[in-house]
């Protein structure tokens, strides 16, 4: 063979295999450039409780494991306030143990939005939230009131005897397949808060009065009740000193209740309800009126998630030592989740 040939051909495969090394480089290159992009979008996927329900810079939130935040824009925390997504969508899970650090005026944890603006019942304001129940405690004693229960939605004085003019329950007893929404009125007690009360009203199932013959005895489960996982809305509009409450839910009736904040029902020892001296009837408070003017002139604001209402101290709910996660396993918690909520300013009712 012609040495110049040789030489020629040796060339010719030295170039192809250097082309041969530069395609695979590139190529791993490229995948190595494409993995990264993608762990890259992954990452800016993640979906924040902000991203579903964009009122998040209105609140602050307190966590059932202590935590707190005023800045909640992309704020999340696992276990405890993050998104959840099913077939119909993005949700806001809020969800607290029977057990954990609670705020100054409870013994109750919870993970729940505090709205940060303040209002007087004559200024006003609204509060809709859109939700379901995945979860209340299943355990404590029947003969409580407060067993088997989680708050959803408050309205929360910031004044006087910090009481409560709004508390919007759900309530299952275990074994039942469906549960009861209620909503509260806590009265704005005169002279000494010793003798304050709740006074229930049912919107769908049973009020809060309605409790167990023992501690492991149910009453009887509600036929218009709501399962847990069921969807159901509420509205809550404060407009001149008057709170307007509407509950809808697909496949049960529209239910609308009135309420003055400014003018109470309970001023007289004689005004209190037969339901309160029953459910109050072996405990020190309860005894007490309410001031004429009610919750007039004083500083209010909204509230919303999952305020659980079990807990060892009340309802003698179970809480393995306080350690978080197994009250998770085990059942001792509440979670909540919301699709959908608004606050603002109050509207005029309509007619």
């Amino acid at each position: 063979m012609n040495i110049k040939n040789f030489n020629s051909m040796g060339q010719l495969l030295l170039v192809g295999f250097v082309l041969i090394i530069t395609v695979f480089s590139c190529k791993n290159n490229s995948e190595g450039e494409s993995n990264i992009s993608e762990k890259s979008e992954e990452k800016n996927q993640v979906k924040y409780p902000s991203d579903v329900i964009p009122f998040m810079d209105k609140w602050k939130i307190l966590l059932g494991d202590g935590t707190r935040s005023d800045s909640l824009v992309n704020f999340q925390k696992e276990d405890f306030f993050y998104v959840e997504s099913d077939d119909t969508g993005d949700w806001v899970v809020y969800k607290t143990p029977n057990s954990g650090v609670t705020s100054r005026t409870s013994s109750n944890t919870r993970t729940e939005l505090g709205e940060k603006r303040h209002w007087i019942p004559e200024e006003g304001g609204k509060l809709t939230g859109t939700l379901k129940v995945q979860h209340v405690s299943t355990t404590g004693d029947a003969t409580a009131a407060s067993s088997y229960s989680v708050v959803i939605g408050q309205i929360h004085s910031d004044e006087g005897h910090e009481n409560e003019p709004l508390k919007i329950y759900y309530k299952k007893f275990p074994g039942h397949t469906k549960g009861s929404v209620f909503w509260n009125y806590e009265i704005n007690t005169e002279g000494d808060n010793i003798g304050r009360f709740d006074y229930s009203t049912a919107v769908w199932g049973h009020d809060f009065s309605v409790v167990g013959t023992d501690a492991m005895t149910y009453p009887a489960e509600p036929e218009n009740g709501i399962a847990l996982g069921e969807e159901f809305s509420y509205e809550v509009n404060v407009y001149k000193g008057i709170m307007y409450l509407t509950f809808t839910s697909e496949g049960h009736e529209t239910i609308k209740f009135t309420k003055s904040l400014i003018k109470s029902e309970f001023a007289t020892r004689s005004a209190i309800p037969e339901q309160v001296k029953k459910i109050y009837a072996n405990r020190e408070k309860g005894g007490g009126v309410e001031r004429e003017i009610a919750y007039a002139g004083e500083i209010n604001y909204f509230k919303q998630g999952a305020y659980n209402q079990a807990n060892n101290k009340s309802t003698k709910s179970e809480i393995y030592g306080g350690d978080i996660g197994k009250q998770y396993a085990n059942g001792s918690y509440a979670e909540v989740w919301f699709k959908e909520a608004t606050v603002g300013e109050s509207t005029a009712p309509k007619q």
